[in-house]
């Protein structure tokens, strides 16, 4: 699953499972689809960093396994290298600032 995050001023799109275990940092269910408004994301922004000062190096929840194009590929060749959440949570932290400077909510929705 993909997850689309907007505001009026720009989105992203980001893993499932990834952006569900941020928006869980944040202090939300993690559901999707869902909103967080204007007034609340000040909030939900200073729980995020809160919790990725705690979990920011945890490994962020791998995608599903692809299969692989060829029988005569190596299974190596596909191996990603694992992302930490404080690195995926980067495009939605100045996300969620911008819309704040800007006195938007912040919707995500399955892409």
């Amino acid at each position: 699953m993909i997850v689309k995050f907007s505001t009026r001023y720009g989105q992203i799109t980001m893993l499932g499972e990834p952006a569900r275990r941020l928006l869980v940092l944040g202090g939300h269910s993690g559901t999707v689809p869902g909103a967080i408004l204007a007034a609340e994301l000040p909030a939900f922004l200073a729980r995020l960093r809160s919790g990725l000062a705690e979990s920011g190096e945890e490994v962020s929840p791998a995608p599903p396994p692809r299969e692989a194009d060829s029988k005569d590929r190596d299974e190596d060749e596909f191996k990603e290298r694992p992302v930490s959440l404080r690195n995926r949570a980067v495009p939605l932290i100045e996300l969620t600032a911008t819309a704040i400077a800007n006195g938007s909510d912040l919707m995500w929705d399955q892409a």
